[in-house]
């Protein structure tokens, strides 16, 4: 498996302390916001902006290392699952986010019936619901 640097290198990033921290980070798996990211890298450095931060994920995701997803109504979170046009479920009562792998057969899973033109190499779909604790939570108060 390659390293962190490797990856950076093989993706033609310049290989930085705060890259290799972000990406430590997203290797620990979830759905991270940026402010939760900046927490965690400020543990590993001595020190780094948010901005900072934002700039890592902004190369690490052009460069496919790194996804953004963005469920409505919710800031930005940052995952390391690339690559696999995998979905997400959103919690509505907590937000909690999770993976659903891809619905039918092969990326992009879904084919639109006239997509303008455009080669369609991924689909992007979120489902929304509860998750086990916020159905238990609701049945507790009825």
């Amino acid at each position: 498996m390659p390293t962190a640097d490797d990856q950076l290198r093989e993706h033609g990033l310049r290989v930085t302390r705060p890259r290799l921290a972000v990406l430590d980070v997203l290797s620990g798996g979830g759905h991270l916001e940026v402010e939760e990211i900046a927490r965690q890298v400020r543990l590993r450095l001595d020190s780094v902006s948010t901005q900072a931060v934002y700039d890592v994920l902004g190369a690490l995701s052009r460069a496919g290392l790194a996804r953004r997803l963005e469920p409505a109504g919710s800031p930005a979170r940052y995952e390391a699952r690339t690559g696999d046009n995998h979905h997400h479920v959103v919690c509505r009562g907590c937000g909690t986010v999770a993976d659903v792998d891809c619905v039918v057969g092969q990326a992009p899973c879904l084919d639109p019936h006239n997509a303008g033109g455009f080669e369609v190499d991924e689909a992007e779909v979120t489902f929304w619901g509860l998750c086990p604790s916020c159905q238990s939570r609701r049945s507790a108060e009825r």
